[in-house]
């Protein structure tokens, strides 16, 4: 659940995705649970829990799994109480992490993420350490089922920001008040996105290279592995080729 990226992409091809469905499945019922007890069990009324509902049943998640998550978000049937928690920390040569978290235990898990922090060459901070390096956006993905032209008339004309081609699909931009009408736009117009949220775009990235690349990716994934974290948003940049030669994809 770390948003889309290069690395992402790379792991998926080597099957590490795949061998994850479970704990994606629990990040996205916690989401499916907290956007419903947040604004109600409608979808019609609440884009939130719309898209959590889109993007699990993206990842095949079961209709009676999906439903369940709901009504323990609206307290029909009982379940652990999760609140929203935010870390932000930085990493080696400088990077700064976001990490987005939901937890029924505030002090186990702010001292976990310290401790994934710590054992890959990081630091976690206090409020404000690491926000102002990142923009607030709607991000959307499609398929390229979608041609450009339709991005352009339609998400651009809905109020997308930008695009861009990120290898097996469309990735869209927008003010996270227009995220709901482009993905609304879209779907009028026949092009089915397959994610949409709102997330943390660094202003500024910065490329990395060698060891601090690897140890840079270590971090990403450990915190991505914690079964309280939901995203992990960080302001670093990899290469193409220096990507696929520290995980071995060709």
């Amino acid at each position: 659940m770390s948003g889309h990226s290069k690395w992402a992409t790379i792991k998926h091809k080597k099957g590490a995705l795949d061998a994850k469905r479970g704990k994606l499945f629990t990040k996205l019922i916690k989401e499916l649970t907290v956007a419903a007890r947040m604004g109600g069990g409608d979808p019609g009324g609440n884009p939130r829990l719309r898209n959590a509902i889109a993007d699990a049943k993206n990842q095949s998640m079961p209709n009676d799994t999906i439903h369940r998550a709901v009504k323990r978000g609206t307290g029909e049937i009982e379940g652990a109480a999760y609140e929203e928690v935010m870390y932000e920390g930085t990493g080696p040569a400088g990077t700064l992490f976001l990490v987005e978290g939901m937890t029924d235990n505030r002090n186990r898990t702010v001292a976990e993420i310290r401790k994934i922090f710590e054992r890959h060459s990081g630091l976690l901070g206090g409020a404000g350490a690491a926000g102002w390096a990142f923009d607030r956006k709607g991000l959307v993905s499609t398929g390229k089922d979608a041609t450009e032209d339709q991005l352009m008339e339609v998400a651009v004309g809905a109020g997308a920001e930008d695009y861009q081609d990120a290898g097996d699909e469309w990735q869209l931009t927008t003010r996270p008040e227009a995220l709901n009408a482009v993905v609304e736009a879209l779907e009028k117009a026949g092009v089915k996105p397959k994610s949409s949220g709102l997330a943390y775009v660094p202003k500024i990235k910065k490329p990395l290279t060698g060891r601090d690349a690897q140890v840079a990716l270590n971090l990403v994934e450990a915190l991505d592995d914690h079964d309280d974290v939901q995203n992990v948003y960080a302001d670093f940049d990899i290469s193409d080729e220096e990507l696929a030669a520290l995980v071995g994809v060709e």
